[in-house]
């Protein structure tokens, strides 16, 4: 169970992080502490489990739900951009892993900007930027790129642009976490029953644990 409960906790990252994407082109911003695990994450190059990528499951709850609804209707109207960018992260996850080089230089950048969060903040500014300079000079050279929908005005603003690159990165992040504990896209339509049982029950998990401490403030 505990293969399928970490597949669920990586598959719920990518989602977490594509849905960030999209709220942020479509309206320009997204909670401040989803960006915060997503940037997080980035910055794990050695964890102990799948969710420590993350600082914890609950981090993840509004993944865990989108990718919920996916898996237990394959198609959702709300979920539209956010299962293309899902898609698509996949793929360019597995481009980026057949370049050793690339890894490398990704993997000494990150720790600098790691650093530079120490210094300011996870969510700061000049982070943001960082990291998507490390996205451009990467991910983004790949012939195939993400195309991100939305609202041009957002687009258009370089601190939402910096923030949706980012999460695009975290986004690949989480799916090589997918990938190292034995996700495919067959998992995906072969195995949805596993891991929408394993995602149920987190939910559940989190929300139980949630309401406890609500219940003893």
């Amino acid at each position: 169970m505990s293969k399928w409960r970490d597949q669920a906790l990586a598959l719920a990252g990518i989602f977490q992080f594509a849905t960030l994407v999209e709220r942020l082109a479509k309206t320009g911003t997204a909670p401040q502490s989803q960006l915060e695990t997503g940037v997080y994450s980035l910055f794990q190059q050695n964890p102990e489990s799948a969710e420590a990528v993350f600082g914890g499951a609950d981090k993840l709850l509004p993944g865990l739900k989108a990718a919920r609804q996916l898996l237990q209707s394959r198609q959702h109207p709300e979920y539209t951009d956010c299962l293309r960018y899902v898609l698509s992260i996949l793929y360019l996850q597995r481009q980026l892993a057949k370049k050793r080089e690339l890894l490398s230089i990704i993997g000494s950048r990150l720790e600098k900007a790691r650093i530079q969060a120490e210094h300011f903040s996870l969510t700061h500014e000049n982070v943001f930027s960082n990291l998507a300079g490390i996205y451009s000079d990467t991910l983004s050279t790949f012939r195939f790129r993400i195309q991100v929908l939305g609202d041009f005005n957002y687009l258009q603003q370089q601190r939402i642009a910096n923030q949706i690159r980012a999460m695009l990165f975290a986004g690949v992040r989480a799916a090589t976490l997918w990938r190292q504990l034995g996700g495919s896209r067959l998992h995906l339509l072969f195995q949805r029953k596993k891991l929408l049982t394993a995602t149920n029950a987190l939910i559940t998990q989190i929300e139980s644990s949630i309401s406890q401490s609500g219940d003893t403030l």
